[in-house]
């Protein structure tokens, strides 16, 4: 079975933006060679970069003019979004689900392939997590208090004890760290 890995940069508060949709500037306090390094890491073992609608828009819009490194591979990597609202997915190599998205997860999971990544997508993420899909967190801690925003992780009815996997910090501040569901 694929795993699937939750991967995101997250203030020190627990948001993944601010207040507006892709306000995510404080990335820039944490990016760098040693980010960079792991997101091509992940990019090379990933099968299938999963995404909600509001993710996937904001993502597609970004790396199809992109001329970033990463772009190419970005671009070329096979993506699903799950959405009961978006039209067509036409982000290259994209494929549009709709219909119950636990479902549909553990329909993508049983398939062959690489590992599946989860950027972003926390109302995506809200449920995966709840029916227990999710088999890694990746989380980069950027050193900055928003106060307020979007939170990567909303509210759920149960609480889910972790395993701490990996913990390393970042010579910018960050800290790198890596949580799996305790069994």
């Amino acid at each position: 079975m694929r795993q699937l890995i939750a991967w995101n940069v997250v203030t020190l508060d627990g948001y993944f933006e601010g207040t507006e949709p892709w306000a995510i500037d404080f990335h820039s306090l944490v990016w760098g060679e040693e980010l960079n390094e792991l997101s091509d890491r992940q990019l090379a073992e990933a099968g299938l970069l999963l995404f909600g609608r509001r993710t996937y828009e904001g993502m597609a819009s970004y790396w199809q003019g992109s001329t970033e490194p990463e772009a190419a591979e970005m671009n070329s990597l096979p993506k699903a979004v799950i959405s009961n609202t978006l039209a067509s997915a036409d982000w290259n190599n994209s494929r549009l689900l709709k219909g119950d998205a636990v479902e549909l997860v553990r329909g993508l999971k049983a398939e062959k392939g690489g590992t599946i990544y989860v950027f972003g997508s926390a109302e995506l993420l809200s449920s995966l997590l709840a029916a227990g899909l999710v088999d890694e967190y990746r989380l980069c801690i950027a050193p900055i208090l928003l106060g307020k925003g979007n939170p990567l992780f909303k509210q759920q009815e149960q609480r889910q004890l972790l395993d701490l996997v990996s913990a390393r910090p970042l010579s910018n501040g960050g800290v790198l760290m890596s949580y799996r569901p305790k069994a």
